[in-house]
């Protein structure tokens, strides 16, 4: 039989764990509703005008949010099961970090606007209102991403290459006297111009460097897309994979034929049919 002790550290586990009962969704809800007032706090801190006449009242409140999540971090350690295993978990990383910068504060004045980290544990957010069915969908654009990485690389490597080549050529070209001081800031142009920002701080002065610009220009509308398409291609080839895995719900094949609708073992409609 439970003690009186533990049976206290599993109903706390079940408030502060678990967003499944009444009691832990209030809790959580409480904590998302503490942690936006602490972030609009910083936001509204960040202001000069507000910062100077009401600093002494933003550090007492920010003081009120640390030790707010300090007793839940410490309250989560208490209660969980295994309190190493949350403390190296992502949320209790997470929620420890909500903690450093207020004691941070305390010798860097500028460490408080290191708060703003507190916005990732709103991922709890999540777990409160039961989107986990929004994550498998995560899952393609995490499958895309896994399947194009190599061709990410590839298309980067030659981006880089292309931005220096076109970088040098420039420095070469426009020289010191026209803002091309050395390599690195013909580079950093190179860039600016390939990815069609075109800030406009530098500029080619000479013919020669007009025309090599106009190049870099129409390759950087090129290439642009070379990502987008990769990453789309991959992105469909995900779904279809999905597709192709799914189960027939009356004999459980797998395996399909690309574009089936009926399984090929039983014959039964592999999807329902929306209206």
């Amino acid at each position: 039989m439970n003690s009186p002790h533990q049976a206290w550290r599993e109903r706390l586990y079940v408030v502060v764990f678990q967003s499944d009962t009444p009691a832990g969704r209030r809790f959580d809800k409480t904590l998302l509703l503490i942690i936006l007032a602490s972030l609009l706090v910083v936001i509204i801190d960040s202001v000069e005008t507000v910062h100077s006449q009401y600093a002494d009242l933003f550090a007492w409140i920010e003081w009120g949010f640390t030790f707010i999540f300090a007793v839940e971090y410490l309250l989560r350690l208490y209660c969980s099961p295994k309190p190493l295993r949350y403390a190296f978990s992502f949320y209790g990383l997470i929620d420890l970090l909500a903690i450093v910068p207020g004691i941070l504060a305390i010798y860097y004045s500028d460490a408080q606007y290191l708060m703003i980290v507190r916005v990732v544990r709103m991922l709890r957010i999540f777990r409160v209102l039961k989107l986990s069915h929004y994550l498998k969908q995560a899952n393609y654009l995490l499958a895309a991403l896994r399947g194009s990485k190599q061709k990410i690389i590839v298309f980067l490597v030659s981006v880089c290459t292309l931005v220096t080549v076109f970088g040098t050529l420039m420095y070469v070209v426009e020289g010191p006297e026209h803002g091309f001081t050395n390599i690195p800031t013909g580079i950093y142009w190179a860039i600016v111009t390939l990815t069609t920002v075109g800030f406009g701080d530098i500029v080619p002065k000479t013919p020669i460097g007009q025309i090599l610009s106009s190049m870099v220009m129409i390759t950087g509308y090129s290439i642009i897309a070379v990502p987008t398409g990769i990453f789309t291609a991959e992105l469909a080839n995900a779904m279809r994979s999905e597709q192709l895995n799914h189960d027939c719900p009356v004999c459980s094949k797998k395996q399909h034929e690309p574009n089936a609708a009926y399984c090929s073992r039983c014959g039964n409609a592999l999807f329902e049919k929306r209206s």
